[in-house]
Protein backbone atom coordinates (compact mmCIF):
# COMPACT_ATOMS: atom_id res chain seq x y z
CA UNK A 1 0.00 0.00 0.00
CA UNK A 2 2.78 2.44 1.26
CA UNK A 3 4.49 1.33 -2.08
CA UNK A 4 1.40 2.22 -4.22
CA UNK A 5 0.84 5.57 -2.38
CA UNK A 6 4.72 6.73 -2.80
CA UNK A 7 5.12 5.69 -6.48
CA UNK A 8 8.36 4.38 -5.12
CA UNK A 9 10.09 1.59 -3.47
CA UNK A 10 12.71 3.84 -2.01
CA UNK A 11 10.42 6.46 -0.76
CA UNK A 12 7.97 3.04 1.02
CA UNK A 13 11.61 2.22 2.36
CA UNK A 14 12.35 5.61 4.00
CA UNK A 15 8.56 5.67 5.55
CA UNK A 16 8.56 2.26 6.65
CA UNK A 17 12.30 2.43 8.25
CA UNK A 18 13.53 -0.48 5.76
CA UNK A 19 16.01 -0.52 3.12
CA UNK A 20 15.02 -0.41 -0.72
CA UNK A 21 16.56 -3.53 -1.11
CA UNK A 22 14.14 -5.09 1.64
CA UNK A 23 11.04 -3.29 0.62
CA UNK A 24 12.37 -4.98 -3.22
CA UNK A 25 12.61 -8.10 -1.93
CA UNK A 26 9.34 -8.15 0.11
CA UNK A 27 7.27 -7.08 -2.71
CA UNK A 28 9.07 -9.96 -4.60
CA UNK A 29 8.33 -12.98 -2.41
CA UNK A 30 4.36 -11.21 -1.80
CA UNK A 31 4.27 -11.17 -5.97
CA UNK A 32 5.25 -15.21 -6.03
CA UNK A 33 2.40 -15.98 -3.25
CA UNK A 34 0.29 -13.94 -5.47
CA UNK A 35 1.31 -15.70 -8.55
CA UNK A 36 0.82 -11.99 -10.67
CA UNK A 37 3.28 -9.30 -10.83
CA UNK A 38 1.88 -5.99 -8.56
CA UNK A 39 4.31 -3.50 -9.82
CA UNK A 40 5.95 -2.14 -13.03
CA UNK A 41 9.64 -1.05 -11.81
CA UNK A 42 11.25 1.39 -14.07
CA UNK A 43 13.59 3.98 -13.65
CA UNK A 44 10.54 6.64 -13.02
CA UNK A 45 9.84 4.43 -9.74
CA UNK A 46 7.04 1.58 -9.24
CA UNK A 47 3.45 1.55 -10.50
CA UNK A 48 0.86 -0.37 -10.02
CA UNK A 49 -0.44 -3.09 -12.78
CA UNK A 50 -3.93 -3.78 -14.16
CA UNK A 51 -3.78 -6.93 -11.10
CA UNK A 52 -2.27 -4.79 -8.46
CA UNK A 53 -5.06 -2.26 -9.20
CA UNK A 54 -7.29 -4.65 -8.98
CA UNK A 55 -6.08 -5.99 -5.18
CA UNK A 56 -5.23 -3.05 -3.77
CA UNK A 57 -8.84 -2.69 -2.84
CA UNK A 58 -8.77 -5.96 -1.01
CA UNK A 59 -5.42 -5.31 0.55
CA UNK A 60 -6.44 -2.32 1.60
CA UNK A 61 -9.47 -4.74 3.48
CA UNK A 62 -6.92 -6.96 4.94
CA UNK A 63 -5.12 -3.73 6.31
CA UNK A 64 -8.19 -2.41 8.26
CA UNK A 65 -9.44 -5.56 9.21
CA UNK A 66 -5.29 -6.05 10.80
CA UNK A 67 -5.81 -2.94 12.54
CA UNK A 68 -9.17 -3.50 14.01
CA UNK A 69 -7.82 -6.71 15.13
CA UNK A 70 -5.14 -4.61 17.32
CA UNK A 71 -7.51 -2.64 18.64
CA UNK A 72 -9.81 -4.81 19.69
CA UNK A 73 -6.85 -6.86 21.67
CA UNK A 74 -5.67 -3.16 22.85
CA UNK A 75 -9.23 -2.81 24.45
CA UNK A 76 -9.36 -6.48 25.36
CA UNK A 77 -6.02 -5.78 27.24
CA UNK A 78 -7.00 -2.40 28.78
CA UNK A 79 -10.51 -1.25 28.06
CA UNK A 80 -9.18 2.34 27.98
CA UNK A 81 -6.37 1.92 25.61
CA UNK A 82 -7.71 2.32 21.60
CA UNK A 83 -6.89 4.98 19.05
CA UNK A 84 -10.41 6.77 17.43
CA UNK A 85 -9.68 7.93 13.85
CA UNK A 86 -12.62 10.87 12.72
CA UNK A 87 -13.51 12.26 9.29
CA UNK A 88 -15.55 15.70 10.51
CA UNK A 89 -16.00 19.19 9.18
CA UNK A 90 -14.07 21.94 9.80
CA UNK A 91 -17.50 23.82 11.31
CA UNK A 92 -17.84 20.72 13.64
CA UNK A 93 -14.09 20.59 14.77
CA UNK A 94 -13.90 24.20 15.69
CA UNK A 95 -17.70 24.28 17.37
CA UNK A 96 -18.23 20.41 18.79
CA UNK A 97 -15.53 18.52 18.96
CA UNK A 98 -12.85 20.27 21.89
CA UNK A 99 -15.83 20.27 23.93
CA UNK A 100 -16.75 16.61 23.22
CA UNK A 101 -12.84 15.38 23.42
CA UNK A 102 -12.32 17.32 26.35
CA UNK A 103 -15.04 15.26 28.40
CA UNK A 104 -14.38 11.81 26.58
CA UNK A 105 -10.86 12.64 27.43
CA UNK A 106 -11.40 13.32 31.38
CA UNK A 107 -13.10 9.83 31.36
CA UNK A 108 -11.00 7.83 28.91
CA UNK A 109 -7.38 9.26 29.19
CA UNK A 110 -4.99 7.22 27.25
CA UNK A 111 -7.51 7.22 24.15
CA UNK A 112 -5.35 8.96 21.13
CA UNK A 113 -7.15 10.62 18.22
CA UNK A 114 -6.46 11.06 14.38
CA UNK A 115 -9.11 13.97 13.21
CA UNK A 116 -9.22 15.11 9.78
CA UNK A 117 -11.62 18.11 7.66
CA UNK A 118 -13.16 17.82 5.11
CA UNK A 119 -14.48 20.50 2.76
CA UNK A 120 -16.72 18.33 0.90
CA UNK A 121 -19.03 15.20 2.33
CA UNK A 122 -18.45 13.25 -1.04
CA UNK A 123 -14.52 13.09 -0.08
CA UNK A 124 -15.69 12.43 3.39
CA UNK A 125 -17.61 9.41 2.71
CA UNK A 126 -15.22 7.84 0.32
CA UNK A 127 -12.40 7.89 2.80
CA UNK A 128 -15.17 6.30 5.60
CA UNK A 129 -15.82 3.76 2.51
CA UNK A 130 -12.21 2.90 2.20
CA UNK A 131 -12.08 2.43 6.20
CA UNK A 132 -9.89 5.08 6.65
CA UNK A 133 -11.95 6.42 8.95
CA UNK A 134 -13.02 4.68 12.09
CA UNK A 135 -16.52 7.14 12.37
CA UNK A 136 -17.27 10.61 10.67
CA UNK A 137 -19.45 13.58 11.28
CA UNK A 138 -22.11 14.05 8.04
CA UNK A 139 -25.21 16.36 6.61
CA UNK A 140 -28.08 13.36 6.36
CA UNK A 141 -29.19 11.60 4.53
CA UNK A 142 -26.01 9.59 4.89
CA UNK A 143 -25.28 7.02 1.75
CA UNK A 144 -26.51 3.25 2.11
CA UNK A 145 -23.88 1.44 3.66
CA UNK A 146 -23.34 3.61 6.88
CA UNK A 147 -25.06 3.15 9.96
CA UNK A 148 -26.00 6.59 10.96
CA UNK A 149 -27.33 8.44 14.32
CA UNK A 150 -28.58 11.21 13.71
CA UNK A 151 -27.47 14.60 16.22
CA UNK A 152 -28.88 17.89 15.69
CA UNK A 153 -31.11 20.15 13.42
CA UNK A 154 -28.09 22.82 12.06
CA UNK A 155 -30.86 25.82 10.54
CA UNK A 156 -29.57 27.76 7.09
CA UNK A 157 -29.49 31.42 7.46
CA UNK A 158 -28.75 34.19 4.80
CA UNK A 159 -26.30 36.69 5.63
CA UNK A 160 -25.95 40.05 4.14
CA UNK A 161 -23.97 43.20 5.31
CA UNK A 162 -25.62 44.96 8.15
CA UNK A 163 -26.50 48.12 5.79
CA UNK A 164 -28.00 46.14 3.31
CA UNK A 165 -31.53 47.16 2.17
CA UNK A 166 -32.87 43.95 3.42
CA UNK A 167 -31.19 43.24 6.33
CA UNK A 168 -33.62 44.18 8.70
CA UNK A 169 -36.34 42.26 7.30
CA UNK A 170 -38.24 39.72 9.55
CA UNK A 171 -37.05 36.91 6.82
CA UNK A 172 -34.88 37.05 3.61
CA UNK A 173 -37.92 36.90 0.47
CA UNK A 174 -38.04 34.44 -1.81
CA UNK A 175 -37.50 36.53 -4.72
CA UNK A 176 -34.27 38.55 -3.26
CA UNK A 177 -33.17 34.92 -3.35
CA UNK A 178 -33.64 34.74 -7.26
CA UNK A 179 -32.90 38.45 -7.84
CA UNK A 180 -29.97 39.65 -5.00
CA UNK A 181 -26.14 38.39 -6.51
CA UNK A 182 -25.02 35.60 -4.42
CA UNK A 183 -22.08 34.66 -3.29
CA UNK A 184 -21.50 30.41 -3.00
CA UNK A 185 -18.87 28.37 -1.43
CA UNK A 186 -17.34 26.27 -4.07
CA UNK A 187 -18.86 22.46 -3.77
CA UNK A 188 -18.76 20.14 -6.69
CA UNK A 189 -21.63 17.73 -5.26
CA UNK A 190 -25.48 19.31 -4.39
CA UNK A 191 -25.36 20.34 -0.74
CA UNK A 192 -28.40 21.21 1.31
CA UNK A 193 -27.78 24.95 0.13
CA UNK A 194 -28.88 23.60 -3.18
CA UNK A 195 -31.83 21.93 -1.63
CA UNK A 196 -32.70 25.82 -0.06
CA UNK A 197 -32.99 26.81 -3.31
CA UNK A 198 -35.41 23.98 -5.03
CA UNK A 199 -37.02 24.42 -1.95
CA UNK A 200 -37.75 28.22 -2.50
CA UNK A 201 -37.99 27.19 -6.70
CA UNK A 202 -35.82 29.97 -7.46
CA UNK A 203 -32.38 29.54 -9.50
CA UNK A 204 -29.71 31.91 -7.99
CA UNK A 205 -28.31 34.66 -9.18
CA UNK A 206 -24.81 33.71 -8.47
CA UNK A 207 -21.91 36.58 -8.37
CA UNK A 208 -19.14 34.65 -7.20
CA UNK A 209 -17.88 31.47 -6.50
CA UNK A 210 -15.02 31.24 -3.32
CA UNK A 211 -13.22 28.51 -2.02
CA UNK A 212 -13.50 29.29 1.57
CA UNK A 213 -16.53 30.48 4.01
CA UNK A 214 -15.18 32.88 5.82
CA UNK A 215 -13.72 34.51 1.85
CA UNK A 216 -17.55 34.28 1.21
CA UNK A 217 -18.25 36.30 4.42
CA UNK A 218 -15.41 39.45 3.92
CA UNK A 219 -17.32 39.66 0.48
CA UNK A 220 -20.58 39.66 1.67
CA UNK A 221 -19.18 42.35 4.63
CA UNK A 222 -18.51 44.31 1.28
CA UNK A 223 -22.09 44.50 0.32
CA UNK A 224 -21.22 42.38 -2.46
CA UNK A 225 -24.03 40.11 -2.32
CA UNK A 226 -26.03 37.28 0.24
CA UNK A 227 -24.28 34.44 1.53
CA UNK A 228 -26.00 31.25 2.97
CA UNK A 229 -24.60 29.06 5.80
CA UNK A 230 -25.69 26.98 8.59
CA UNK A 231 -25.89 28.69 12.35
CA UNK A 232 -23.03 26.02 13.34
CA UNK A 233 -21.08 28.08 10.70
CA UNK A 234 -21.51 31.69 12.10
CA UNK A 235 -20.79 31.10 15.52
CA UNK A 236 -18.05 33.45 16.66
CA UNK A 237 -17.59 35.01 13.67
CA UNK A 238 -14.92 37.91 12.86
CA UNK A 239 -17.75 39.59 10.42
CA UNK A 240 -20.86 41.82 11.98
CA UNK A 241 -22.99 40.46 9.78
CA UNK A 242 -27.02 40.41 9.65
CA UNK A 243 -28.71 36.77 9.26
CA UNK A 244 -32.03 36.51 8.11
CA UNK A 245 -34.26 33.21 8.01
CA UNK A 246 -35.25 32.43 4.33
CA UNK A 247 -38.97 33.01 3.46
CA UNK A 248 -38.97 28.99 4.44
CA UNK A 249 -37.52 27.79 7.05
CA UNK A 250 -34.61 24.96 5.94
CA UNK A 251 -32.16 23.29 7.80
CA UNK A 252 -29.79 20.80 7.59
CA UNK A 253 -29.41 17.60 9.86
CA UNK A 254 -26.06 16.36 11.28
CA UNK A 255 -25.22 13.14 12.03
CA UNK A 256 -22.21 10.75 13.02
CA UNK A 257 -22.18 7.66 11.16
CA UNK A 258 -19.73 4.24 11.05
CA UNK A 259 -19.93 1.44 8.71
CA UNK A 260 -20.71 -0.74 11.31
CA UNK A 261 -21.82 -0.25 14.62
CA UNK A 262 -21.16 -3.65 15.57
CA UNK A 263 -18.02 -4.07 14.61
CA UNK A 264 -17.02 -0.97 15.38
CA UNK A 265 -13.71 -0.79 18.42
CA UNK A 266 -15.21 -0.21 21.55
CA UNK A 267 -13.19 2.88 21.75
CA UNK A 268 -15.14 4.29 19.04
CA UNK A 269 -18.44 3.69 20.33
CA UNK A 270 -17.70 4.74 23.65
CA UNK A 271 -16.77 8.09 21.44
CA UNK A 272 -20.18 7.91 19.84
CA UNK A 273 -21.99 8.12 23.08
CA UNK A 274 -20.11 10.63 24.48
CA UNK A 275 -20.76 13.00 21.15
CA UNK A 276 -24.65 11.76 21.40
CA UNK A 277 -24.59 13.49 25.22
CA UNK A 278 -22.80 15.87 24.51
CA UNK A 279 -24.89 17.32 21.94
CA UNK A 280 -28.00 16.60 23.69
CA UNK A 281 -26.81 18.84 26.49
CA UNK A 282 -25.66 21.19 23.62
CA UNK A 283 -29.36 21.38 22.44
CA UNK A 284 -31.13 21.66 26.01
CA UNK A 285 -28.27 24.74 26.84
CA UNK A 286 -29.12 26.79 23.45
Amino acid sequence: MKAAETGSFKSAAEELGYTQAGISYMMSTLEKEMGTTLFIRDHAGARLTADGEALLPWIQDVCNSERALQTRLDEVRHIDSGHVRIASFASIAIHWLPGIIDRFLSEHPNVTFDISCFESQDALEDEMKSGNFDCGFVVLPAPEGFYTIPLAQDPLYVVVAKDHPLACRDYFPTEALAEEPYIKVRNDSHTEMDALFERHKVTPNIRFVMDNDYAVMGMVNEGLGYGLFSRLILRNIPFDLATLEPEIPTQREIGICVRSYKKAPIATKAFIECVRSWVAEAKTNQ
